[in-house]
């Protein structure tokens, strides 16, 4: 175990640092590229917070439609075969639901801010 603080306190503590601190001192091209940097901080503290959960939930629900075990990725590429096959479509039961889910997940890490994500969830 690992002492405090955390990999995400230490993430966000640079982001804001960057943020608060440096951002308004950077004017042009580097204001940009210090912006797409601290995005990138951002995103990556997302992803230490919320993938393990959402990507243990997504295997759950490939299971279930696949009736089958295996690893995330295995799963998913099983689910696009039998897509690409024509084997299941979206009038397959719990399909749609799975997809949908999926992608609220990817976007609560990726784009947070985006407006139909937000809406969805009334953000």
């Amino acid at each position: 175990m690992q002492d405090e603080p955390t990999l995400t306190e230490l993430i966000k503590a640079v982001a804001d640092f960057l943020r608060s601190e440096i951002t308004p001192a950077i004017k042009g091209h580097n204001a940009f590229k210090l912006r797409v940097g601290i995005n990138a901080l951002d995103l990556v503290t997302r992803q230490l917070a919320l993938a393990e959960e959402s990507d243990t939930a997504e295997a759950a629900r490939l299971k279930q439609l696949l009736g089958v075990d295996g690893s995330l990725a295995e799963l998913n590429r099983a689910l696009s075969e039998k897509i690409a096959r024509g084997e299941v479509d979206l009038k397959t039961p719990g399909l749609s639901e799975h997809l949908w889910q999926t992608t609220m997940d990817k976007l609560a890490v990726d784009q947070p801010n985006y407006a139909s994500y937000k809406r969805e969830f009334g953000k």
